[in-house]
């Protein structure tokens, strides 16, 4: 499959997501309701639905994006990246201005591709799912309905590393360490971006955490397709808010 990619159709992606509420507490009661049941799943009888509601993020119908970065790659001597990241508080705003940064790009490159490690399992359903909530028409780069599975056009680095091995899950973390990639968890990790945004209100923290997410995505997928890796001095970043 990658042998009939050029990777720079290729665009990288990483989402950060947050609880819809800073706390259980703040939840509406329709709301606090819903996740009662919802934690049913996830919480040992010991817990209680507040004391897993740090997970809620996770779960679409319970979290909001609040930071999506996007990588492209130029193959001209020496091979960069660029990296944009669209955030804020403002959820509508930022799926909207990526919705059309997607557009832009697809209207460019006929191949157009999306990469993202899990993707398929985290990052793509619930960009889909949140543009629903919010009213916004579902981008075709990340629209399956009624596509044959040859014309969607989603890579998932993680399971490119399972070649068909369904049983086990490889964090980006570890798949980037046995690779010998420069780690993207060097300063944070997931479980602390909920408390970064609503109590440190430090987002511009998020913002590089998911941008080091988006590179170590991409270097793992040079390093699948047998592209040198990209040097430090070859990345630029530009954010959108």
């Amino acid at each position: 499959m990658l042998d009939n990619i050029r990777i720079e159709d290729v665009l990288f992606i990483d989402i950060e997501t947050v609880p819809v509420a800073p706390s259980y507490e703040a939840m509406e009661p329709a709301g606090k309701a819903l996740w009662d049941k919802k934690s049913k799943q996830i919480k040992t009888p010991e817990q209680n639905p507040e004391d897993v509601y740090e997970r809620a993020g996770i779960y679409s119908e319970f979290g909001k994006v609040i930071c999506i970065s996007v990588g492209g790659i130029s193959k001209k001597d020496p091979v960069s990246l660029k990296l944009k990241s669209f955030y804020g508080k403002d959820e509508k705003t930022l799926l909207s201005d990526f919705s059309s940064m997607l557009r832009g790009f697809s209207k460019t490159h006929t191949e157009a591709t999306l990469c993202a490690h899990n993707g398929k399992e985290f990052d793509y359903p619930y960009l889909a799912r949140r543009m629903v909530i919010n009213g916004l028409p579902i981008p075709g780069m990340l629209d399956n309905s009624g596509k044959k599975p040859w014309e969607v056009k989603l890579l998932d680095t993680m399971e490119l590393w399972k070649f068909g091995d369904y049983k086990n899950y490889t964090s980006l973390e570890l798949l980037t360490s046995v690779l010998g990639i420069a780690t993207p968890k060097d300063d944070i990790d997931g479980s602390m971006v909920a408390g970064i945004y609503y109590v440190e209100d430090d987002i511009e923290r998020i913002v590089r955490y998911c941008e080091k997410d988006v590179l170590a995505v991409a270097q793992v997928l040079l390093r699948f397709m047998r592209i040198p890796m990209i040097a430090d001095e070859n990345i630029e970043s530009v954010t959108f808010r």
